[in-house]
């Protein structure tokens, strides 16, 4: 554990102190600013977090030293926990590596992964559908269906105001009363319910302006801002009351199509996703892929990960997951790859650290650190001893992006966080300082309130649940 730590101490020193070793061999004095120079007094943490302190004793027991798990020591420099680091130039050449061939748990940065192969097999222009059915019919007079009201669909990031939406559409052929029952196709969820049970009750109460909760008005409210046209939002409430039961069933047979609402382009779903790390949209997007299995099957067979490298059990990292950093470069270069050949960029999908909200918003704040990381995080606060990570790129004042991998196991996260936070600016300032990324940010709300509402006569009904026979 000594030799740990006196080369993680090593490798900092090196990395601060190496450009004014080459300019004094050249004869030339330094020059703080400079490319290549740090500046007199750099910050040593770009964030405001604090680091967790510790109430565990100072001495290493043989238990702990066999687990490779040191005690916690007061300088944030030495090492803590078990570490694997990667970093490399965008053309692959190793700026530093620690562990980068062992195995951690990546937690929710696994969420990449994902993210890739659902780019690759839908594109990010891919809109989940959402269908709305009836056996009924309809009654122009009364603006009543005799019948049922059938909702379909497996879109991930249905919520209140969406479902909002499709009472507004409803209302607009005329449609405000249904005599019969909700039914919801086994998929369909809503308001990031895994429960189609639970969901369905949730659309039944939002449809209806008189049961409607408060925090779906608000949500239809906030949306209609965000889109700019809160007058029409406010004058009229859309509603259509449903007098029967909510039951879970597949389309039935004969039921006629009315509407099918498309959900916002798939890299804005992907951009809220990985803002906040949102683990049920990750799994629900995982099903749609095939699962944990199909996800790796992929990222072995058409990334070229090396099936000892990875071990899926989630598609979004919760639980026990496995991959090394020099995997997790592989598969972090592809989704660049990818992104790039569809005319994106990372910050396209990922938040941009200090600016966005979500897992980075309180991380890279203080200037110039501010926008400088394109980053996902990863915690997991019990499993494998607390485990957390961060991985995406980083700019520097002399024009570089650097990629890098950071997995911290078996300690606390808070200390984490500060341990790669350091680790990031000082590599920063080791190539001229930190440097922002050309971002300019928009609201996420209205990334998922660029819904589309098609014609019936338009739709393919294969893109629903089975219907029943």
């Amino acid at each position: 554990m000594v030799r740990q730590r006196v080369g993680r101490l090593c490798f900092i020193l090196l990395v601060i102190f190496a450009p004014l070793a080459t300019a004094s061999a050249q004869g030339t004095p330094p020059v703080p600013g400079q490319q290549g120079v740090p500046a007199p007094t750099p910050p040593v943490v770009a964030s405001p977090l604090p680091v967790e302190p510790s109430n565990q004793s100072q001495t290493v027991s043989p238990s702990t030293a066999t687990n490779n798990q040191s005690a916690p020591v007061s300088e944030p420099n030495l090492l803590y926990g078990r570490e694997g680091v990667l970093v490399q130039t965008s053309d692959g050449q190793a700026v530093t590596e620690q562990a980068a061939d062992q195995l951690f748990n990546p937690a929710s940065t696994l969420k990449l992964g994902t993210a890739l192969v659902a780019l690759r097999t839908f594109g990010p222009q891919h809109r989940f559908a959402t269908g709305v059915w009836t056996n009924g019919v309809f009654n122009p007079a009364t603006s009543t269906i005799t019948g049922d009201l059938i909702i379909s669909g497996r879109d991930p990031s249905f919520h209140y105001e969406h479902a909002i939406d499709l009472a507004r559409e409803l209302n607009q052929l005329g449609i405000r009363t249904v005599t019969g029952d909700l039914i919801v196709a086994p998929g369909f969820t809503m308001n990031f319910s895994g429960s189609a049970l639970r969901s369905g009750e949730r659309l039944y109460d939002t449809l209806d302006v008189m049961r409607r909760p408060a925090a779906a008005t608000r949500a239809w409210y906030d949306e209609r801002l965000a889109l700019g046209d809160p007058v029409a939002s406010l004058q009229n409430a859309p509603s259509v009351a449903v007098m029967g039961a909510v039951y879970v069933s597949a389309v039935p047979s004969g039921a006629r199509l009315l509407l099918t609402q498309r959900s916002s382009p798939l890299v804005d779903i992907l951009k809220v996703l990985l803002c906040y790390s949102n683990n049920f949209m990750a799994e629900r997007l995982g099903d749609a892929l095939g699962g944990p299995s199909a996800v790796r099957r992929v990222l072995i067979s058409d990334i070229g990960i090396n099936p000892m490298e990875i071990s899926m059990e989630t598609t979004s990292g919760r639980g026990v997951n496995r991959l090394t950093p020099r995997a997790m470069m592989k598969i972090y270069r592809a989704l660049v790859a990818q992104l790039s050949k569809d005319h994106l960029a990372p910050s396209d999908i990922m938040p941009v650290a200090g600016i966005d909200p979500g897992t980075l918003q309180k991380r890279y704040t203080v200037w110039p650190s501010r926008g400088s990381v394109i980053a996902k995080t990863g915690t997991l606060g019990r499993t494998d001893g607390g485990a957390s990570a961060l991985v995406g790129q980083m700019r520097t004042q002399s024009g570089e992006t650097l990629f890098f991998v950071i997995f911290n196991q078996h300690g606390r996260v808070l200390r984490f966080r500060a341990m790669q936070d350091q680790l990031v600016t000082q590599i920063q300032y080791a190539h001229g300082g930190p440097a922002p990324f050309a971002y300019a940010p928009h609201t996420l709300a209205m990334r998922l309130a660029d819904t589309e509402i098609d014609p019936a006569k338009s739709i393919s009904t294969e893109e629903y649940e089975p219907v029943a026979n």
